[in-house]
């Protein structure tokens, strides 16, 4: 019955937006309480440039491209440096390379197992050896690597589909086996497609002398499969082409329109086409800013901000460059929120807040947050990054995404390291994200959260926290594991590191946390004068929790961390469960004190002896995304309610040993 009234409540929503405006629709929707995604307005795109600005400001012919010539012998040397002989080796190693070729049983075994490996393995072997050897013809320049360059170009051509297998779902025919009939742009396409433009840009003349038919092929497939396909249609979800979305919007809209941006600008040649395509993904872009908060929070997690926001900023950058600045919204403070997240979200020592489908430790691109704090002039994020740059590690030659990749090279020398770390400050809050983080004296850090149960990339956690000591996790969000099939279908909360019960929160009446946009935090408040922020989360379960009230609060003080729960319920049916998720070795052979030994820090969970019993139970992990950073184990340690009451309040204090020993 619920979701045939969620159904109809959608079939509602899109016909408010088609029929009566979208003003109308927002307005209905935020009186009614019932408005299914965040969605605000803003339109900063369309607002800074119409058809004919864009149009009348268009550098053609790639005479943006800011890289220097490729008969430029002199400027390739100076542009990649000490990276030149690197970059030959590299492309040495591939001129024997034999190109894998991706099999139907390798398509199709997404749809039979969930696994996608077997596909994006060979997949993505194919792109980083075309990608070597690119680098390796643009860094020597005489032709050498051009034969195995075609050899890959060629056999790019001949695929069916540049998409990757998990992604083909978007197939109006249907399942895993690519289909001849229509062409797919999501990331896998899009990365592939931009790399091979930019091959099509440097080395076509090249091509030109062995066969003209090798260019012409590679233009073709970019026309048919790229660009055509984008004005062409309407129909994937990622374009947002509609009054008002009324589904998420994520990473895959700036992520797949960079892609596509990056190919019309560099082989489009028609000023009315490529005018009318550029004002096609700034509509689609508008859509994903006006999906985001003011407050700049990434709801997708720390992973996906680099996807993100991250893409938005590649976009926001190429765009200018093709427009001649002519086209610039970075002076935007969402823009430099969105930015500034990701700062804000490093913890220490490589460790991320890891809400959402994240992970705890994960690839930071110093090199990209020092280009977007200098385009919105973020002197937090320059700093982040030139720290991050001073910190010492093995030396890494730039690679992957092309473009990201052109850009490092290119401003390489402007991000220089310091050892001067950045100033951490007390709180950052996010109010409309409903995203809170604590710090004090650079040793205590909490992460905190209400939010709602239908975000994007979501994990059932509203309420929940992370503690860090000295940067370490101590009560921990696991982040999330290895994708699969289920990961995204209606058995993803099948998986453990998806359930609220494996996330730092109650289990009521012994029930956990819905699932939807329905279930959801209330009357979240952040107090910075106090450093206490809390939240109601009753609302997050379902009826059956049998809960009128359930406020969790956070307090940080100088060394500790005060954890209560005021509660209320309309029937007691089962102990309530606390639940902590932590690693280390775990003691609780001492009542009232849960002690948590965890890489030289020592942390004391302290409770009530006479309300609690605690129980720890070992959660095992096979998943190698997960235990390459938590181990083969992590733990539950539950405090189990000794009596059932109808009210009351529960209250738990973290502190480090030292702490209890002063």
């Amino acid at each position: 019955m619920v979701m045939k009234i969620k159904g109809i409540l959608k079939i509602v929503y899109r016909w408010m937006a088609k029929v009566t405006g979208i003003r109308l629709y927002l307005l209905v929707s935020d009186v009614i309480g019932v408005r299914p995604y965040p969605y605000e307005r803003r339109d900063l795109l369309k607002n800074a440039a119409d058809f004919k600005k864009v149009r009348a400001s268009l550098v053609m012919n790639q005479k943006w491209v800011p890289y220097p010539a490729y008969k430029d012998r002199a400027g390739w040397d100076d542009f990649l440096g000490d990276y030149k002989d690197d970059y030959i080796r590299k492309g040495e190693d591939c001129l024997g390379y034999e190109w894998k070729v991706i099999k139907a049983t390798d398509y199709m075994e997404f749809g039979r197992s969930g696994d996608q490996a077997v596909m994006e393995i060979p997949y993505g072997e194919n792109r980083t050896a075309l990608e070597y050897l690119f680098l390796a013809e643009m860094a020597e320049g005489g032709g050498r690597f051009i034969d195995q360059i075609i050899n890959g170009v060629f056999y790019c051509c001949e695929m069916t589909t540049w998409a990757l297998s998990a992604h083909l779902w978007n197939q109006k025919d249907g399942g895993y086996l690519p289909s001849h009939k229509e062409h797919i742009i999501e990331m896998g396409s899009g990365g592939l497609a931009s790399l091979l433009a930019w091959i099509y840009y440097y080395l076509s003349p090249s091509f030109d002398k062995v066969n003209p038919m090798i260019s012409n092929r590679l233009l073709y497939e970019l026309r048919t499969r790229i660009l055509d396909t984008y004005m062409g249609t309407d129909r994937f979800r990622w374009m947002a082409f509609t009054p008002i979305p009324t589904e998420h919007i994520n990473n895959w809209t700036p992520w797949n329109n960079f892609y596509v941006l990056q190919c019309f600008f560099l082989i489009e040649t028609d000023r009315d086409r490529l005018a009318e395509a550029v004002c096609r993904t700034m509509v689609s872009m508008d859509h994903f800013i006006n999906y985001n908060f003011d407050d700049g929070a990434c709801e997708e997690g720390t992973f996906y901000w680099e996807y993100a926001a991250g893409k938005l900023y590649d976009y926001l950058q190429l765009l200018y460059d093709g427009t001649a600045g002519a086209v610039s919204i970075f002076d935007s403070h969402i823009l430099r929120n969105m930015g500034e997240y990701m700062v804000r979200s490093y913890v220490g020592d490589g460790w991320l807040v890891s809400f959402a489908d994240s992970t705890a430790i994960g690839h930071i691109d110093v090199d990209m947050i020092f280009r977007y704090g200098k385009a919105v002039k973020s002197r937090e994020m320059m700093h982040f990054a030139s720290y991050l740059k001073g910190l010492p590690a093995k030396r890494e030659v730039p690679q992957g995404d092309i473009f990201r990749l052109l850009q490092t090279l290119l401003y390489r020398n402007e991000l220089t390291g310091t050892d001067e770390p950045p100033e951490k400050p007390p709180y950052t809050w996010y109010p409309k994200t409903e995203i809170c983080y604590m710090a004090n004296n650079a040793e205590f850090f909490v992460a905190a959260k209400g939010g709602y149960n239908g975000e994007s990339h979501n994990h059932n956690d509203v309420g929940s926290f992370a503690l860090y000591i000295n940067s370490i996790p101590v009560f921990l969000d696991a982040g999330v594991g290895t994708y699969t099939r289920k990961t995204f279908s209606s058995e993803r909360y099948s998986i453990w590191t998806m359930r609220s019960e494996y996330h730092n929160i109650p289990v009521i009446n012994g029930v956990s946390q819905g699932v939807g946009r329905s279930y959801r935090a209330k009357d979240t408040v952040f107090d910075s004068v106090n450093m206490c922020f809390s939240v109601n989360i009753a609302e997050a379960y379902p009826r059956e929790a049998n809960v009128k009230i359930w406020t969790r609060s956070y307090r940080l003080s100088d060394g500790s961390l005060q954890i209560n729960d005021r509660f209320s319920l309309s029937k007691a049916c089962s102990p309530n469960r606390v639940v902590f998720l932590t690693w280390g070795m775990v003691d609780i052979s001492e009542p009232g004190i849960v002690t948590v030994d965890i890489k030289g820090i020592k942390a004391l969970l302290m409770y009530d002896k006479d309300i609690f019993s605690p129980v720890v139970e070992p959660v095992l992990i096979d998943d190698p995304r997960l235990y390459n950073i938590w181990g083969r184990k992590i733990y539950r340690v539950i405090l189990v309610a000794r009596r059932q009451t109808l009210f009351g309040s529960y209250s738990y204090t973290v502190v480090s040993e030292k702490k209890k020993c002063d």
